[in-house]
């Protein structure tokens, strides 16, 4: 069995220790929260004191469910006990100087830091990932994705789930457009420069939550369209929080808010069903379990890891590109591109 703990039990965490409990060959030895009440109701042996919980459920992997300011010191306690394997929720760390002493220290200790990022790991995009490999849709020319949440509007938004996203000073960008930095990084290869246009439009909230960032991927340019007050067509606007169109010369992949993928050859008006509609209740097509999935069997098997923190490393420095492209109004090329 392997001994999972997790720190953290805010809102996002049910689906963390949902996955935990459907898996096997685990056994989640400790959850750790300042409220003990809400550790407690996650039905694991509870804990207000993470030094406590590390030297008395001794985890083989600690799974972080905290916002950036707590990810450092969380890191190195975990490092300082021993543990060997750490998932650590996004975005990583304060800023990109952080994250890489966090990941020099974690190398140093020979821990393996994995970066939470699940949107890669969403059904809809390991299918369109797969045709874009068979070159279903020939040579990818194009990318857009519409962030439409419909979650933004008024005083009260987001206070109701996740309150802390009114305070953040960097919003759109850098707590939900840096899922799609990743993933079309996922889909097409690491971005070589960045050009943004971003804005504020509610006035209850601290940061950006609406604008434009256009990516260099090779020949594909890919577009983030965000805008966290409008909707898109969906029973469930946070299942896939938007639409997307990939078109390549040969026709163009189209994902819809059901979570299906359809398929359009090109010059023709037929479409094809690469993926059908989502079926799971819970969270963006039940990702976080295929991201957890994912690092036991690395931990087991010792299959190559996605999203291992010095590769996130660059993911941090494209969201950085954006902002300062959205401050001085030009394109950034990205060092090393």
């Amino acid at each position: 069995m392997i001994r999972v703990a997790c720190v953290g039990a805010g809102y996002f965490s049910q689906f963390h220790y949902g996955s935990w409990a459907r898996m096997d060959g685990v056994e989640v030895v400790g959850a750790c929260d300042l409220d003990i009440a809400k550790a407690q109701a996650t039905g694991a042996p509870a804990f207000d004191d993470l030094g406590t919980m590390l030297t008395e459920a001794a985890p083989d992997l600690l799974d972080i469910i905290l916002p950036p300011p707590a990810h450092a010191a969380t890191i190195r306690a975990a490092l300082t006990a021993g543990v060997k394997w750490i998932i650590c929720q996004k975005p990583f760390c304060m800023d990109l100087e952080e994250a890489r002493g966090i990941v020099a220290e974690a190398k140093a200790a020979h821990a393996q830091l994995v970066v939470h990022e699940n949107f890669r790991f969403q059904p809809w995009y390991r299918a369109i990932k797969a045709q874009l490999a068979a070159g279903a849709i020939g040579d990818v020319l194009n990318a857009t994705f519409r962030l439409r949440p419909g979650d933004g509007q008024g005083p009260e938004a987001y206070l109701d789930r996740q309150p802390y996203f009114q305070a953040m000073p960097r919003f759109l960008v850098h707590e939900t457009a840096v899922h799609w930095v990743d993933t079309f990084a996922y889909l097409f290869g690491p971005a070589s420069a960045v050009y943004a246009d971003l804005r504020r439009i509610n006035p209850a909230i601290a940061g950006e939550d609406a604008g434009h960032v256009i990516f260099d991927h090779g020949p594909v340019r890919a577009l983030f369209d965000g805008n966290r007050h409008l909707d898109h067509v969906a029973d469930n606007l946070r299942r896939t929080m938007g639409e997307a169109l990939i078109e390549g010369t040969r026709g163009i992949l189209a994902l819809h808010g059901d979570g299906s993928v359809t398929r359009r050859g090109f010059g023709s008006d037929a479409l094809e069903t690469v993926l059908g509609p989502d079926t799971w209740d819970g969270f963006g097509g039940d990702c976080v379990h295929a991201l957890q999935t994912h690092v036991i069997r690395a931990m087991v098997d010792g299959t190559a890891l996605e999203n291992a923190a010095r590769d996130y490393l660059r993911v941090i420095a494209v969201k950085d590109a954006i902002y300062a492209s959205a401050q001085d109004g030009r394109k950034i090329v990205l060092e090393g591109a």
